[in-house]
């Protein structure tokens, strides 16, 4: 009997025991090395040469920078922001033919300083250990392309902003004016916090002298008209195959039209959709994407002037103009998923359990994108009917974690939530 007891006893301590070490800094660190490892050595050797954009092409442009010859975004327009240069130059640190080894390891350490600013220094809580568990599982289902990519570099500045914007709204506008200068995106969340901080004169302060400051340095380098040249080069595009306004466009072949079709363009490097009404199609992504921006901030200034606080305003405002400019948008590459990890996590460590639908939906997007975008991509390129499929559910998904995040910023101006802004 009394050994009855001590087994009984034993087997409810075991979960404990479980749970404690998984709960623990040591286990996040170890889940978070085993993944970024994994994915290094899938973009280095797996199938569908998912760094195929970072030793193709990024590689190209930072030599010849190095050589001399061409300086993308000062001596020719380029499709990025001119801080983008900064990684790509950078990787070239071990040589040429450790551009790629060295690219993902540039990553690899960004991402953990911003998984260590998530974990903190002081007791991890709940929510933090779940933000944090939520986001290796993220990078797991997004795959290869977590990391293989110029979005890469941008998601741990946005990551740390945002975790800092309550307490350290100046670091913060400065961390994702950084990002915003690297991929235009993070402009979402400078926008985001500049409505729900009630520090905002400061944030728009940072934010304006340090873009003053990298157009100035730019300029001094001989961009001229140059450094705003992504502008351009972004409104230029055709409708990508991945975007969600191709959608249509992929059925009408699934169903057997030859007036439209996938090609490739040797000048932005996609596979595009060409048939009838896909460049106006193209044309209109822009005055959409102005008009959900809009919609959002309205939503935004409304939940502000009525007292709305930052913890409850920020995370789903910060999701509502991100998820805006990935389905109002013509290009659709895969790689935006990783957009989404940031205001998630932040809605995760200030909102717990209110944030599992967006989690849920956020982690849903990125398993299906995995699911196109490195391995399978080619059936997607025939519009195969399966894939079409899957390219269908991902942008409901979006669709739907865009009303969500809509909804939640209403609500947020509709009734006031105790919270505390030092909870970042």
């Amino acid at each position: 009997m009394a050994e009855d007891v001590v087994d009984a006893v034993d087997g409810r301590r075991r979960p404990a025991r479980l749970r404690r070490a998984l709960g623990g800094r040591g286990a996040l660190w170890a889940a978070f090395a085993v993944v970024h490892v994994a994915l290094v050595a899938i973009n280095l050797s797996g199938a569908g040469n998912a760094l195929g954009d970072v030793t193709l092409v990024y590689r190209v442009w930072a030599e010849t920078a190095q050589h001399g010859w061409v300086r993308m975004g000062i001596d020719v327009p380029w499709v990025y922001p001119i801080l983008a240069f900064a990684p790509m130059t950078a990787a070239l640190a071990f040589g040429s033919e450790w551009y790629g080894a060295t690219w993902l390891g540039l990553v690899t350490v960004l991402d953990a300083i911003a998984f260590g600013v998530l974990l903190g220094s002081g007791t991890l809580s709940r929510r933090r250990r779940a933000a944090a568990w939520w986001w290796v599982a993220f990078l797991v289902l997004l795959g290869p392309i977590a990391l293989g990519r110029i979005d890469a570099v941008t998601v741990p500045f946005a990551v740390v902003g945002l975790l800092w914007a309550a307490g350290r709204p100046r670091v913060a506008a400065a961390l994702l004016t950084i990002g915003a200068w690297i991929k235009v995106w993070p402009a979402a969340l400078v926008a985001a916090l500049v409505v729900a901080s009630r520090r905002r004169g400061e944030v728009v302060i940072v934010a304006a002298a340090l873009t003053a400051g990298i157009l100035g340095v730019s300029v001094l380098a001989g961009s001229g008209g140059n450094a705003l040249g992504f502008v351009a080069e972004q409104a230029g595009r055709g409708l990508q195959v991945e975007s969600p306004f191709a959608v249509p466009w992929l059925w009408w072949i699934v169903g057997g039209t030859r007036e439209a079709t996938i090609a490739y363009d040797r000048d932005i490097l996609t596979f595009q959709i060409e048939g009838p009404g896909a460049d106006a199609a193209a044309a209109l992504t822009t005055p959409v994407m102005a008009l959900g921006a809009v919609l959002v901030l309205v939503a935004g200034l409304r939940a502000a002037r009525r007292g709305a606080h930052l913890v409850a305003l920020l995370p789903p405002l910060a999701l509502a103009f991100t998820t805006v400019l990935i389905v109002a948008n013509k290009v659709g590459s895969p790689q935006f998923v990783t957009w989404l990890a940031a205001p998630v996590i932040l809605g995760i460590v200030l909102g717990g359990g209110r944030h599992l639908v967006p989690a849920g939906l956020a982690l849903a997007i990125a398993v299906l994108t995995q699911v196109i975008y490195p391995y399978w991509y080619g059936w997607l390129l025939i519009a195969n009917p399966g894939f079409v499929v899957v390219l269908t559910v991902k942008v409901v998904l979006l669709v739907l974690l865009l009303l969500w995040a809509v909804r939640a910023v209403w609500q947020a101006g509709s009734a006031r939530t105790p919270s505390d802004e030092s909870a970042a």
